[in-house]
């Protein structure tokens, strides 16, 4: 039998020995529940009439009783048990602290009453805003250690949750301080012969009055020094004493609060003080409005001091009385019903605290003057009956057991991120499971002691306020960003919550950031900005799946949906290019796409920017090569993320490269978002290496790309492409020969937004059929260019100038012999065709397919390319690149001559780009 209950876990979440467990044998170890008076504490709390149990249960077992069977609780008991002891009291415990002793009532005495309330229903609306949305986090799953870094960052990504589980954990090790101090103070002002320097204060509004003594910045610097230092040797070894007494330190301060308002309605009676006039209507209308002035270091009003206090200010001094609703979440791996725990649990708590803090500021402002609320900063202790010594003992307890939480769990949350493996920075302060985190003990130390030496409690408090705030903005932002989207996996158990409360409530504390100081405001959110882009650049990558990827997910589905299957309009036309990868060539294993290939695919995008798919096509049977598809796809895509490439990676299994492809182009994409251009380098390898089975596969590509309406830009030269480093100069020729929507165009308007291309000029070619047409021709592409919004030199070719460059001999002596070597390779192929006709009986085979070749067309395209190919040479032998416009192939002809047409075409050009568009303008004249 095993008996749980909250007592027994550490901060940090883990579980300790203070649980009782029965053994094996039927022995049972001793209790340690009992070591601390947990049935006293349980009568106290009215926690056995809540079980069901009798009140006045015995301090002992009787003999011969089973201990575990005394403690054993049904389960809604061990929840409610968990609800009380694991949120509500950690959670009020924190809350409570030393704001409320030593400077809630000089608060309403500056502020006045009627601003009070506001203050304290401003900032508390931001906690239990917060409170609401922490709910319905925590209870949308299973949570693990790390408190609101563990929240933040699965609902924003490890990036946000980085960023601000930093700033937390700053915020936490700044609110060790705060305790430290806020002790010290208060046993200062309780043993002035303690202090060491003595520093006396005696005007208040300019009126000399009797000596006020308060404690010296020397004194509270010295004595929070050895304070920090004593609290870190108990951190180092006494983990397990820290959880033994914590439950203890919930008596002090309520005990503390009973005996200020019983003191605060007793006042006035027996023993009169000067300042305190009981509960008086007089004075609750003298304190209703506001006294904002000048004070000095330490508070008290002086027309010469440094200091000047409005709303604002007031803001950032009092709202860390407000914090510590994160107590209970911090504790989520020790809780039984962490879905029902947390929820009530948290806003009990925050509930509690708003209605005593309101209570108090009416009884406060009308139970004392505003010099005596401006002048006697522990007027609580002034007042408390019976003793102001109990005051003094309790906030020194509480403060101290909440230094050493705060020294106890800071450095658990470091160590939970340094844990996450997110930034290789911090490995230094991970720990191994259930092991003590003491290198980061030892860095919150030194972040406690850097404060503590500031020894001022004003100026840490604004501080801690930043660091919490945004913490609590975080939270707000990510129950708002998962409630916005409301995804599938958002079921939250916790239904009273609404993204437009989550958005308020975020706004609240960037407000509140902003009304406390503009310049810790922007340092704060600075810090998490740098933090959060460091963890960007250095962090490694991890996928939690936060809401910003299901944000991407719907942001894109609804973008698809809004795009719809209708022809996208020439202005809003995007290039997205699907990149063949390894068509022909051979490359090394380890890599899946031709280098260059991956750097073209970034110049036909306007600055990198736009989506490539990279495809490459695996032959054999789907059912065995699955799982060799599934590694080089995550091969590819490693590599395109290398090459800095925006894309996608897809890796198909098919029969052959020809099923592959055609599958590819009819099913890949969505909508509008499919692939329509298709990028391959050209086949230069074929004849060299005698790959007869090439020109088939790569016509029947072509065919595939003019069928699905799918423009093809082909590589030729890929090896002499540049890449970023290499700038070019020279030109970048066009031979528009076809219509082809713009797309030519639009790629050489492209290639100069590159810095490899950006010193280059743009020439276009024309060809006009007679000398005549020529200027006309030249004058409408001008105009056209213009409208287009191009620069470019228009260069017109008449047909007859081809002849001539022909028949007069002054075509370049390389075409005429690629020319000559063309004709007879075709002569020979034909040959052998028609000698196998007329052996088998059968017509003209080619490709297993039946063709149709008429002689003399076949000399014509051969002769037409030559004259292309010669006129390309001798304009633009220099050029950077050279586009020009891709053939169709013949219908009926062999694949084989249509390869010899473009090897003809493409000889001895170093770098062109073989571009076909399609039946859609890429371009438009209108804005």
């Amino acid at each position: 039998m095993n008996v749980s209950t909250e007592e027994g876990m550490r901060p940090d979440g883990s579980e300790s020995s203070s649980a009782s467990h029965a053994d094996v044998n039927g022995t049972h170890r001793e209790s340690k529940l009992e070591l601390f008076g947990f049935d006293s504490l349980v009568n106290i709390l009215g926690l056995r009439s809540m079980t069901g149990e009798q009140s006045h249960a015995p301090s002992s077992p009787r003999e011969g009783e089973d201990v575990s069977i005394m403690l054993e609780r049904p389960k809604d008991a061990d929840v409610k048990l968990g609800t009380l002891m694991g949120v509500f009291l950690p959670c009020l415990q924190n809350i409570l602290g030393i704001i409320y002793y030593i400077r809630f009532t000089w608060i309403v005495g500056m502020a006045g009453i009627g601003q009070s309330l506001f203050l304290v229903s401003f900032c508390c609306m931001c906690t239990f805003l917060t409170a609401v949305s922490l709910s319905a986090i925590a209870t949308n799953g299973a949570m693990k250690g790390g408190g609101p870094y563990y929240l933040i960052g699965r609902a924003l990504g490890p990036e946000v949750g980085v960023s601000i589980g930093l700033c937390f954990f700053l915020g936490t090790a700044v609110a060790a301080s705060l305790y430290v101090l806020g002790a010290v103070e208060t046993f200062l002002s309780a043993v002035p012969s303690a202090g060491i320097f003595t520093e006396t204060i005696t005007k208040v509004n300019g009126t000399t009055v009797s000596p006020i003594h308060q404690p010296s910045v020397h004194d509270l610097q010295i004595y929070g020094i050895v304070v920090t230092i004593i609290l870190c040797f108990i951190v180092f070894g006494g983990v397990k004493m820290i959880n033994r007494v914590a439950p203890a330190f919930l008596i002090p301060v309520l005990l503390s609060i009973f005996c200020i308002f019983v003191g605060i309605f007793a006042s006035g009676k027996d023993k009169p003080v000067e300042g305190i006039t009981g509960m008086s209507l007089t004075t609750f209308k003298d304190n209703w409005s506001s006294a904002y002035q000048m004070t000095n270091e330490a508070g008290i009003p002086d027309p010469l001091g440094s200091a000047y206090w409005n709303f604002n200010a007031l803001v950032g001094l009092f709202f860390p009385a407000v914090t510590g609703i994160m107590a209970g979440s911090n504790r989520s791996a020790s809780l039984k019903d962490t879905q029902h725990s947390i929820p009530v649990g948290t806003l009990a708590s925050q509930l509690t605290t708003t209605g005593l803090y309101l209570i108090s500021v009416l009884v406060f402002g009308a139970f004392a003057t505003r010099e005596k609320l401006l002048t006697d900063r522990l007027l609580t202790a002034t007042v408390a009956w019976p003793f102001p010594v109990i005051i003094y003992v309790g906030i020194i307890l509480s403060t101290l057991g909440a230094a050493l939480q705060s020294l106890t769990g800071a450095p658990r949350l470091l160590a939970a991120i340094a844990n996450d493996d997110i930034l290789p920075v911090l490995n230094y302060f991970k720990v191994v499971d259930g092991g003590e985190p003491y290198i980061a003990t030892l860095f919150t130390a030194f972040i406690c002691l850097g404060c503590v030496v500031i020894g001022n409690l004003d100026l840490i408090s604004p501080t801690i306020t930043m660091f919490y705030l945004l913490c609590y903005a975080g939270v707000n932002l990510s129950c708002f960003l998962l409630d916005l989207l409301d995804a599938p996996s958002w079921r939250p158990r916790w239904k009273f919550h609404h993204w437009s409360l989550s958005l308020f409530g975020a706004t609240i504390c960037i407000v509140i950031m902003f009304l406390i100081s503009w310049s810790f405001t922007i340092v704060s959110l600075a810090l998490a900005c740098l933090i959060y882009k460091y963890v960007c650049i250095k962090g490694k990558a991890g996928d939690w799946g936060d809401g910003f990827k299901s944000a991407y997910f719907q942001l894109a589905l609804r973008s698809l949906r809004s795009l719809g299957a209708n022809q996208v309009h020439a202005k809003n036309w995007y290039p997205i290019p699907l990149i063949f990868c390894r068509p022909w060539g051979k490359l090394p294993e380890n890599v899946p796409c031709h280098p260059k290939l991956a750097d073209f695919a970034n110049c036909v995008k306007k600055k990198g920017r736009g989506m490539s798919i990279f495809v490459s096509i695996l032959d054999g049977d789907y059912l065995e090569c699955a799982e060799d598809a599934k590694i080089a796809c995550q091969q590819l895509s490693t590599y395109i993320e290398y090459k800095q490439c925006e894309g996608v990676a897809e890796v198909v299994v098919a029969p052959d490269m020809s099923a592959g492809f055609r599958g590819i182009v009819q099913t890949m994409g969505l909508g509008n978002l499919k692939p329509n251009i298709v990028v391959m380098r050209y086949p230069e390898i074929w004849r060299r290496e005698n790959l007869i089975e090439i020109p088939s596969t790569f016509v029947g590509i072509i065919n595939d790309c003019i069928v699905a309406n799918k423009a093809v830009v082909i590589v030729k030269g890929l090896e002499e492409w540049p890449n970023v480093f290499q700038r070019q100069f020279g030109t970048i020729d066009l031979y528009w020969i076809v219509r082809d929507g713009g797309l030519m165009l639009l790629l050489s308007q492209l290639l100069l937004t590159k810095e490899s291309f950006e010193n280059c000029k743009i020439q276009v070619f024309c060809i006009a059929e007679e000398e005549t047409d020529a200027e006309g021709l030249k004058g409408d592409v001008k105009k056209f260019l213009y409208d287009l919004r191009m620069q470019a030199e228009v260069i017109v070719i008449t047909i007859k100038t081809w002849d001539v460059q022909v028949d007069g001999g002054s075509v370049q002596d390389e075409s005429i012999e690629a020319f000559t070597a063309a004709q007879r390779r075709v002569a020979d192929y034909m040959s052998k065709m028609k000698e196998t006709a007329e052996r088998d009986g059968t017509p003209l085979m080619a490709d297993g397919k039946p063709v149709v070749v008429n002689e003399q067309q076949v000399e014509k395209f051969l002769y037409t390319t030559l004259k292309l190919n010669s006129t390309m040479l001798r304009y633009s032998r220099m050029a950077a690149v050279v586009l020009v416009s891709l053939p169709p192939p013949p219908v009926h002809h062999p694949s084989i001559f249509y390869m010899e047409y473009l090897d003809l075409l493409v000889e001895n050009i170093p770098r062109l780009l073989i571009v076909r568009g399609y039946r859609k303008d890429v371009v438009t004249l209108f804005t």
